[in-house]
């Protein structure tokens, strides 16, 4: 072992690697610590169990995958909004193998809470993004939304097929782009 100390960073992007690399599988407390050049000690310094060190993975994959756009015009317009998602969908799918379907289908077991729980987190997140890109856009006509027909709700709709287009790994936003256009416009 080379170093003595390391930093939670530097723990969670060995574990991106790992992943990257190995697979899920390959991501334990051995596992990270070899890949840090640290004791095993060291990565209990900041995660009391594997599934700490999993959980705050995932986390760390999500916000990877959908970290904020240099261009943040992306969240004034609806159809670059989604647009920008299903890119981030296809970029999240290419660089972890599975991460969507095997992290959600893991977690969603109930000995593993803290992850279904960051994983709800992370969707309700960008619920709430696509919630503020739908009430900025000027392009929406003004009447596209009632008190039965809102946001909120169309949001979901949206979110929906972006988790379906994720089993399908088909990360082509043209027909939900046209149900925006006819929907919204």
């Amino acid at each position: 072992m080379n170093k003595i100390v390391t930093s939670k960073e530097e723990i969670l992007e060995s574990s991106r690697e790992l992943i990257r690399q190995q697979g899920w599988s390959a991501v334990n407390i051995r596992a990270v610590a070899v890949a840090c050049g640290v004791s095993v000690g060291a990565i209990y310094n900041y995660f009391d169990s594997k599934a700490a060190l999993v959980g705050a993975t995932v986390e760390s994959v999500w916000c990877e995958i959908f970290h904020r756009p240099r261009d943040e015009s992306v969240f004034q317009d609806t159809q670059a909004c989604i647009t920008w998602m299903y890119g981030r969908l296809e970029y999240g799918s290419k660089q972890y193998p599975g991460f969507f379907t095997l992290h959600s289908l893991g977690f969603m077991q109930e000995e593993k809470p803290d992850g279904k729980r960051r994983m709800q987190q992370t969707w309700q997140h960008i619920l709430e993004a696509l919630c503020f890109v739908l009430k900025r856009d000027h392009k929406i006509r003004p009447d596209a939304f009632t008190g039965q027909f809102t946001a909120e709700k169309f949001a979901g709709v949206l979110f929906s097929l972006m988790l379906s287009a994720l089993l399908r790994q088909d990360y082509d936003p043209s027909a939900v782009l046209e149900i925006v256009r006819r929907t919204l416009y």
